[in-house]
């Protein structure tokens, strides 16, 4: 009897370095040496110039960590798939990169219903997404447990700059807005901040998304003649209807949003560039002036890359990530990782803080309005 219990003591002692490895194991995205993380984004498409300087910010933080050991010695790999910018591809590239590609976390999604999309896919697979690159509200209130948005919301963005064309004594202000979710978020949140000023927007327009078919906006808008247009588009159908209001001898202030801060959609204004008002959520990229711009200039000098404020938005989005994955600890899981974001309260990124907990998802609340110039510079 002895000898039996020795032979099966023998064996579950076999066993117990078995189970123990699979259970580091089991942690998809997680091997001894890299962190693997998953990114679906319109590379191509109308948004394809914004997404690859995002993309290009990020990298430059992530090669930085990496080159300076990764996060507990793990090296950060980013897998990016080419969604074009379609919410139903990018449901499916969400699926593929968790299921397929076996990714520990999904990272800079761009757009709100392609976030949307993807979103349900993540929460089923319980698979955090960090950083979508979109203010809609709903990526705020009521907080998702797997989703970790770090730019200031678009209501955000249309306070500052209601709050500034008031400041101005400007009243006459319209809204030219795509009719997909972004622009009805814009819409919603411009008329939020009116109605505690008890005003309303002179006049709305809407185009359909994805097309460039903006004239009955232009006309509507040109018949009210107002003074400031608040422009929810995207990177070519905003530069067309500020070009065909030109045309109609109509030239109000122009406000766009963050979603049009790239260096693409300065180049599309051409000959209309001088004047337009960008509100942004990052600060300013060109020049020293606060530690995260100093950070994120030493970072790409020397890549080939150019500074541009959806490069440091993409450069602060992968700094929360990588806060995120050293708060998960030396053997990371999914749900540590959640731990983690949520243990950053009012988390300084250099000059910029960032804060969630388990029922807050404020990501940070930097707004800042620029006016480009006539040679396409930014002033701030």
């Amino acid at each position: 009897m002895v000898k039996a219990r020795g032979s099966i003591w023998c064996r579950l002692m076999a066993v117990v370095p078995l189970i123990i490895f699979a259970q580091a194991q089991a942690e998809d995205g997680i091997t001894k040496d890299r962190i693997l993380i998953g990114q679906s984004a319109g590379f191509t498409g109308s948004v394809g110039g914004a997404v690859k300087e995002q993309k290009a910010g990020a990298m430059a933080y992530l090669e930085a960590v990496n080159a300076n050991g990764g996060v507990h010695g793990r090296k950060i790999m980013l897998e990016s798939v080419d969604d074009g910018f379609d919410a139903k591809k990018t449901a499916e590239v969400t699926r593929q990169l968790i299921e397929d590609k076996k990714v520990f976390a999904l990272f800079l999604f761009r757009g709100t219903p392609n976030t949307e999309a993807a979103y349900p896919v993540a929460a089923k697979a319980r698979v955090p997404l960090i950083a979508p690159s979109t203010g809609a509200q709903s990526m705020y209130s009521p907080p998702r447990k797997y989703l970790f948005p770090v730019r200031a919301s678009y209501h955000s963005e249309t306070t500052a700059i209601v709050n500034h064309l008031v400041s101005l004594g400007i009243t006459k202000i319209a809204v030219m807005h795509d009719d997909g979710a972004f622009g009805k978020d814009v819409l919603a949140g411009v008329q939020k901040a009116m109605q505690e000023k008890k005003m309303a927007p002179s006049s709305v327009a809407s185009y359909e998304r994805g097309t460039l078919k903006v004239e009955p906006a232009v006309k509507q808008i040109a018949a009210d003649n107002p003074q400031a247009v608040v422009i929810a588009a995207a990177v070519d159908s905003a530069p067309a209807f500020i070009a065909q209001m030109k045309a109609q001898d109509r030239s109000p202030m122009f406000f766009t949003l963050s979603n049009l801060s790239a260096n693409s959609f300065v180049k599309a204004l051409g000959p209309n560039v001088n004047g337009v008002v960008i509100s942004q959520v990052s600060p300013y990229p060109f020049a020293v002036t606060t530690p995260i711009s100093s950070e994120f200039l030493k970072a790409i000098k020397g890549r080939d890359m150019t500074a541009s404020y959806a490069a440091i938005e993409g450069f602060i989005a992968a700094k929360v990530l990588v806060e995120g994955l050293r708060r998960a600890g030396p053997q990371p899981t999914r749900e540590k990782l959640i731990k983690g974001l949520e243990s950053m309260a009012r988390v300084d990124l250099g000059d910029i803080s960032v804060t969630y907990g388990p029922d807050d998802r404020s990501g940070t609340t930097f707004v800042d309005l620029t006016v480009l110039g006539k040679d396409g510079q930014f002033f701030h």
